[in-house]
């Protein structure tokens, strides 16, 4: 059986859009004890380097598989990694948006520059989105989030999300 893909139509788009803009938003604002209400309970969210995706390796600098996994992610970052104060701008490109298997996926691009407390900004990460997203409560929710990394190295610690 082959999967079809069907394009979204420019009200699904917005929608999908709408949901990726106020994501990267989100984390650029430091709301993070929000950001896990952008995903089903049952989610999937992990970090991975575009040569692992590739190669189809399961190894990932985060990986949460629920909802909980995520919010307790966030409560380490307020109370328990020391790291030094920094914040993220994300740069997205649009998406592609189709439907497929009863639910919609995305692919978008993007770039995260970071500004650590003594002003030094520097592009921090770059890569693509890999998104399945499906409908809980009226709203879209991602059920999956894959964040492909173009580096394979990070030059420091990971705290934020993608």
């Amino acid at each position: 059986m082959t999967n079809v893909q069907i394009l979204a139509g420019p009200a699904q788009r917005a929608r999908v859009e709408a949901l990726l803009a106020e994501y990267a938003h989100c984390i650029d604002d430091d709301r993070l004890e929000q950001w896990p209400d952008f995903f089903t309970e049952n989610c999937h969210y992990r970090v991975v380097t575009r040569e692992n995706f590739d190669r189809g390796l399961p190894l990932s600098l985060i990986y949460c598989d629920t909802r909980g996994m995520l919010a307790d992610r966030v409560s380490a970052l307020r109370t328990a990694n020391v790291y030094e104060p920094h914040v993220y701008c994300h740069v997205t490109g649009p998406a592609r948006v189709w439907e497929e298997e009863g639910e919609w996926r995305a692919r978008g691009n993007f770039i995260v520059a970071r500004t650590m407390a003594n002003g030094e900004t520097s592009i921090f990460a770059c890569g693509k989105y890999l998104d399945r997203l499906v409908e809980a409560g009226g709203e879209l929710k991602f059920r999956e989030r894959v964040v492909v990394l173009d580096s394979r190295q990070v030059d420091t610690l990971l705290v934020i999300p993608l």
